[in-house]
């Protein structure tokens, strides 16, 4: 709603907007920034800048994208106010150059962020900037820095003391941590639920990984892809400390074995989502454990987990190159986990490079082959 209650619609909120940039720049050639200017929406006039009400900035600022939502912050005082209150949510993947300095500009502006998202195709931020972030957004939740090859330990220290908030960090690609670094951020940062630790050779260890098993219960998916010194004291210290894992990538951790995902499908019961590419010291006896996870312990009985495959249970598995597994062990749990299928099109059990499990097939697939029955 409007000032004077009018109903504004989207695309008229995006096409004030576009007029009040106009005027804004054109009240910055003339009187610099803050200068008068003027604008009629919906039959009520706006005779200056600073006079749109906050509730309408922010629907407006909320339909454009984060470069205008930047400028129109140093449109004037007024706007910048409202903005870094209301804004929660930012993304400056966008900018190729000069990420650093801008998140040095913008950070003790945008106070009230939730979620920010500094991915990179190129490395561009540098420890000041996290330090920055950590010192002013203390509300921050959602924190992605993948590819930040040029960070350091002294970002993860910052973050440990200034967001300890965070419930989902992305550091995957940031080569230049270290396990200890991690393992500090985790004392701290205990609410984390999603944690992002792909290709961090440095500091995806089993020390780090025990010091996550041991500070952060919550944590409900992890990817430790190509965290080659990961083993399974590693692994078995999250699946004992993190008993809420639904979502574990273990791609290229080619030393853990069959206790690892022993370890996950007995303490995991909420496991989702499994991934083992290129671990190919997984053998059937793994395979079994995850079928033997559809039971539960119940007072000391073993009772099955019927009706609920829809929400419980592995709906996603990679074992590409797993090539020690065999078609039986394969097959049993393709037929305990019915939301995990062979099928075109839907592949949510993924095999490819084991050549001697092409007989292992979900039970639509083998439907679809069979010869149709003619009534006469």
């Amino acid at each position: 709603m409007v000032g004077g209650g009018a109903t504004v619609r989207g695309e008229d909120l995006n096409s004030c907007f576009e007029k009040l940039m106009t005027v804004a720049a054109a009240g910055a050639g003339s009187t610099g920034i803050g200068g008068q200017g003027g604008a009629q929406m919906e039959g009520a006039v706006i005779t200056e800048w600073k006079d749109i009400p906050m509730e309408l900035l922010l629907r407006i600022v909320s339909l454009v994208d984060d470069r205008t939502v930047i400028m129109a912050s140093g449109v004037c005082s007024g706007w910048r106010d409202a903005i870094s209150l209301g804004l929660t949510h930012l993304c400056l993947s966008w900018c190729r150059t000069n990420m650093n300095n801008l998140v040095l500009s913008i950070a003790p502006k945008f106070s009230k962020l939730q979620t920010l998202f500094l991915r990179q195709d190129k490395p561009q931020l540098e420890d000041n900037a996290v330090e920055t972030i950590a010192t002013h957004c203390h509300d921050l939740q959602d924190l992605d820095l993948s590819k930040s090859f040029k960070l350091s330990d002294r970002s993860l220290y910052a973050l440990a003391h200034g967001c300890p908030g965070l419930i989902k960090l992305n550091i995957s690609g940031c080569t230049a941590f270290s396990d200890d670094a991690l393992a500090y951020l985790t004392g701290f940062c205990q609410k984390l639920k999603i944690l992002n630790l792909c290709g961090c050779v440095k500091a995806a260890t089993d020390k780090a990984l025990q010091a996550i098993g041991h500070n952060c219960s919550e944590l409900q998916s992890l990817n430790l892809g190509w965290c080659e010194d990961v083993s399974d004291v590693g692994v078995m210290s999250l699946a004992y400390g993190c008993p809420d894992l639904r979502t574990v990538d273990l791609c290229g951790c080619v030393f853990i074995t069959d206790d690892s995902v022993i370890a996950l499908a007995t303490r995991c019961l909420h496991l989702k989502s499994l991934g083992l590419y290129y671990c190919r010291n997984i053998t059937d006896r793994a395979m079994y454990s995850l079928v033997h996870s559809r039971v539960k312990n119940k007072g000391g009985m073993w009772q099955t987990m019927k009706g609920r495959h829809d929400e419980e249970g592995l709906r996603s598995l990679n074992i590409s190159q797993c090539t020690a597994l065999t078609p039986p062990a394969v097959q049993a749990l393709c037929d305990s986990f019915p939301s995990l299928h062979t099928c075109s099109g839907r592949h949510s059990l993924v095999m490819s490079g084991c050549l001697n499990l092409t007989s292992v097939h979900c039970a639509c697939a083998v439907q679809a082959h069979r010869p149709r029955q003619l009534y006469f």
